[in-house]
């Protein structure tokens, strides 16, 4: 099969003829039909993640079609229409038989644990508890960006945040992340602050539901901004991004009381910014990790695309060559165009 391999980090990928996949007894193959390109790819092909044995194939966004399947899975077959999240559990450890999945122990991540979907096929492992039946009405482009951005925001906002009708939300960073959570906060009837520091980032944010836009270049104080906007501080607040800057940012413009989630990922140097905890005692505030989300709890995400309320393909950007990802890929972290990158040609 055709993919991007990269045989050293940072070092610029190429396009290879590699072995194809083979299915564990408990798992399948897919066929990608699409594939996002994601910060956390870009943080994987830096070396910031020590799961990663080189040569490797990142990607771990992304839909397609069963090509083969283990001869343990029950619930799918060759030709079935899916999706995953990009944390797989492994079904059988303490945390996924109590519906945590997304913490597994015995997790693996393609595109980090094992070669991703940056190719023209993909392994999964554990099938049954990771697949996603993808409904016909949603194409293979939309689903690839929901794996990641758009479930990790979905589990952000609404079970670990727990965003309810009427409340501020603000949200540092208007990537894919940053923008699912716009969009999936306003469906809630939350009212959402957006700080990024690019206009064409925030006009999206806006035309997403933002009831406020904050560009950080242009304000002295960013949390200062969001508690003048909410009289008092939001009642949750996002770190989409994950920069010191933006997880500090996002703690400071808190209300008494108020949930901070950490979505961004804070790798490298990065990973352990000077948290304010004295106001994190002093007001009670709460910090939450977020890490994707559970493949059974795609129903109620689904249920609100099909019924209109979340409209993921509305996050869309651009959509690529297999060939051109290499670039995307290796540019993730300077500015880029809003919405969702997607490889659609293989």
């Amino acid at each position: 099969m055709k993919a991007v391999v990269y045989e050293s980090f940072s070092a610029t990928p190429k396009i290879m003829n590699v072995e194809d996949p083979t299915p564990e007894n408990h798992g399948v193959v897919i066929k990608v039909e699409a594939t996002g390109v994601c910060r956390s790819d870009w943080h994987g092909w830096m070396g910031h993640d020590p799961d990663i044995v080189l040569p490797h194939v990142p990607g771990h966004e992304f839909a397609g079609i069963i090509a083969a399947v283990g001869k343990d899975v029950q619930r799918f077959k060759v030709g079935d229409r899916v999706t995953v999240p990009f944390v797989s559990g492994c079904g059988s450890c303490h945390e996924c038989h109590g519906g945590n999945h997304q913490v597994c122990g015995n997790q693996t991540q393609p595109g980090f644990t094992h070669w991703g979907s940056f190719a023209e096929y993909v392994a999964i492992h554990h099938a049954d508890v990771n697949l996603v039946t993808l409904p016909e009405n949603i194409d293979f482009t939309t689903a690839a960006s929901l794996g990641c951005r758009f479930v990790t925001s979905f589990r952000a906002v609404v079970d670990q945040g727990k965003v309810s009708a009427g409340q501020w939300v603000a949200v540092h960073g208007c990537g894919g992340v940053g923008l699912s959570a716009i969009m999936i906060a306003n469906s809630i009837g939350a009212n959402v602050i957006a700080v990024d520091v690019t206009d064409d980032k925030l006009e999206l944010a806006k035309a997403l539901g933002a009831y406020a836009t904050i560009n950080a270049t242009h304000v002295a104080d960013v949390a200062a901004a969001i508690k003048d906007l909410t009289r008092g501080g939001a009642h949750v607040s996002i770190d989409a991004l994950g920069h010191p800057t933006t997880c500090i940012n996002s703690i400071k413009s808190l209300k008494k009381l108020g949930k901070h989630v950490q979505v961004g990922l804070l790798l490298g140097e990065q990973a352990t910014p000077p948290i304010p905890m004295n106001l994190v005692i002093a007001h009670e505030l709460e910090i939450i990790g977020s890490h994707g989300m559970q493949a059974f709890r795609y129903d109620a995400m689904l249920a609100m695309i099909k019924s209109g309320k979340l409209s993921p393909e509305k996050l869309l950007g651009r959509t690529i060559s297999l060939e051109e990802s290499i670039a995307a890929l290796m540019n993730m972290d300077k500015a880029n165009p809003p919405g969702v990158t997607v490889v659609t040609r293989f």
